[in-house]
């Protein structure tokens, strides 16, 4: 005779409990996010010129360590490094003033033909804006200046705070790089260390991996941002389009910014093209920047980030939007490196200490000899009795 199985007194069904306990963990690591989200946003003024200083540091660190391993000394690469760094600014700087210059005569004589166009097509109807009502609106316009002058002036306070902060932070992104050039491995050893000891092994694999995604990241946003930014200025050189050299750098800087830089870039370049030289050369314009972009998109950053940076595509778009949505300009900016360095670092971590898989061995071939029979040594014909 059987026993029937024991019935379970408990009421909860064990996909509801595993529901639970699923859900108050989400919940606390959710609850955890809001408040690193939180410490990140009060003190933006010293995380966000750390976070700059850290992408330079990728950016540069590689270049001082490949100088030292050819000889060099090390306070000697470092120099060297910066000597780089600050003369590829200054000389996009001076190309730009030079070309701002050359073309300044033209561009004069241009804004005055636009405006003169702009006032007849007002003047015009649907407009109607007559030199009476332009007066008006002129008078208008002051008397708001003098009834809001106070907010004005606070306005100006505001902005004088805002040109100390930015010091303050560039202060602090030029010490970060340094300290990371000079000291950068042994920096992030004193970081382990504040963890227990059993878990440094991983935390460091973990770094390793994050910091090698994220230099793999800059030296292809570099190199992307350096074809756009080439190839558009190349295209309105050749338009005869105006600033070409200041339209080939704000594309150049716009680029590492995913998606919405390369965007703006192009826009920009479109509406100079438009402005001083008209629409079928804002046209041709456009045809090039959207060449140079496919070209980039589907051709050069696919070759040039191989499995380094393994974020997916929608992953890029999300993370960007997301970023804006959450920091503007400044979490668009970093929400692509941010995303591929913590998946980097997540995935070494969970794969630290684990043995590899090996590999199948392959299925031997069936040997030729020994699956034919061997015709020679088969009988041609029935055996014979004596």
């Amino acid at each position: 005779m059987t026993t029937p199985p024991p019935t379970s007194t408990d009421p909860i069904p064990r996909g509801i409990r595993i529901g639970a306990s699923f859900s108050w963990r989400f919940l606390v690591i959710v609850a955890a996010l809001a408040v690193v989200a939180a410490t990140v946003i009060h003190l933006a003024e010293i995380v966000i010129p750390f976070l700059i200083g850290l992408m330079l540091s990728a950016l540069l660190v590689p270049l001082s360590n490949g100088l030292q391993r050819r000889g060099w000394p090390k306070w000697v690469a470092i120099l060297g490094t910066w000597l780089v760094a600050l003369g590829t600014l200054g000389a996009l700087g001076l190309l730009v003033a030079v070309q701002i210059r050359l073309d300044l005569p033209r561009l004069e004589t241009q804004v005055e033909h636009t405006i003169a166009s702009a006032k007849q097509l007002l003047d015009s109807h649907p407009f109607g804006l007559t030199p009476d009502k332009l007066t008006d609106y002129v008078s208008d316009g002051a008397a708001y200046l003098r009834e809001h002058a106070s907010t004005f002036g606070e306005g100006f306070a505001h902005a004088g705070t805002g040109l100390v902060h930015l010091a303050e932070g560039l202060f602090i992104v030029i010490f970060v790089t340094l300290f990371a050039l000079i000291d950068g491995r042994n920096i992030w050893q004193w970081v382990t260390r504040l963890f227990p000891r059993a878990a440094r092994d991983r935390i460091t694999a973990a770094g390793d991996a994050g910091w090698k995604t994220l230099t793999a990241f800059i030296r292809v946003q570099v190199l992307v941002a350096a074809t756009d930014g080439i190839g558009i200025g190349i295209g309105a050189a050749i338009l005869g389009v105006p600033l070409a050299i200041p339209i080939a750098v704000v594309v150049f800087l716009g680029a590492f910014v995913p998606v919405v830089g390369a965007i703006l870039g192009g826009v920009i370049a479109v509406g100079i093209a438009l402005v001083f030289n008209g629409w079928v050369t804002a046209l041709l314009m456009l045809g090039i920047v959207i060449v140079v972009q496919q070209l980039e998109s589907h051709v050069f950053h696919p070759l040039l980030t191989g499995t380094a940076v393994k974020v997916h595509p929608l992953g890029v778009v999300l993370g960007v939007t997301g970023g804006t949505a959450v920091a503007g300009i400044v979490g668009a900016l970093f929400a692509v490196p941010l995303i591929a360095t913590t998946n980097a670092m997540i995935h070494a971590a969970l794969q630290h200490g684990k043995q590899p898989e090996p590999e199948p061995l392959p299925a031997p071939e069936p040997d030729a000899a020994a699956a034919e029979p061997d015709v020679a040594d088969e009988p041609t014909g029935a055996p014979t009795t004596q």
